[in-house]
């Protein structure tokens, strides 16, 4: 596995050739995949990818236009007020606990950081709602800044393509990181959703038909699932 940090000299240089072809393939495909949650801004996009959570994308963007032209900013969302923000996202999985988390990151952000959605992993952690993943999106996608997050599509994919042992979301990150260069972080994040949904899906997959299963997954795990 690329994660292991003393693989022999050989087999590191085995690895090497796959990995540059995934990520060309992934280039090739989506070579410049949009973030799939609409927003307007770091505050609005923190907001979406929060929401997100047990939720699809798709719901996400059918909920947020109308929350955001009410509280498109902290002391927007803490004037609504967790009952009137709740009535805009009930839609959405876990409705009630992210309206009560929504309503306090948005005080937070006012108390400790002045209303502005801050730049690293602890401080955005720090808020209600917000795990490692939601943060590390809100760093790459609003900022620039160098995360992998891993998401369900990831997770699989990285599993299924030999590139990690599968083991947890976490050991995953840090076996991709290993892998891939950290300029493309950013980018293969969003590449690896869109080809998950649109090449290699959870269901009925096909791994002979797929651009990158079928010739980079070990045959043991075409069809198997890693652990969550």
């Amino acid at each position: 596995m690329c994660a292991q940090r003393r693989l022999p000299s050989p087999l590191r240089l085995a690895l090497a050739p796959k990995v540059a072809r995934i990520q060309a393939i992934l280039d090739e495909l989506h070579p410049a995949p949009p973030v799939p949650l609409d927003h307007r801004d770091p505050f609005t996009l923190l907001v979406a990818v929060a929401l997100s959570a047990q939720t699809t994308d798709a719901r996400v963007n059918l909920v947020t236009p109308a929350l955001f032209e009410r509280a498109a900013t902290p002391a927007a969302m803490v004037a609504l007020g967790p009952e009137k923000i709740l009535a805009a996202i009930r839609t959405c999985g876990l409705a009630p606990s992210k309206a009560k988390n929504l309503h306090r990151l948005s005080e937070l952000l006012l108390e400790r950081h002045g209303g502005i959605v801050p730049r690293t992993f602890e401080e955005l952690e720090a808020l209600p709602g917000v795990g490692h993943k939601t943060a590390g999106v809100v760093l790459a996608q609003a900022f620039g800044l160098p995360a992998f997050p891993v998401d369900t599509h990831i997770h699989r994919l990285a599993y299924r393509w030999g590139l990690s042992s599968g083991r947890s979301v976490e050991r995953t990150e840090a076996d991709l990181k290993r892998c891939f260069p950290e300029a493309a972080w950013s980018r293969l994040h969003l590449q690896i959703i869109f080809f998950g949904r649109s090449h290699c899906p959870a269901r009925g997959h096909v791994p002979e038909r797929c651009p990158i299963c079928s010739w980079a997954s070990p045959p043991s795990r075409r069809r198997a699932r890693p652990a969550r």
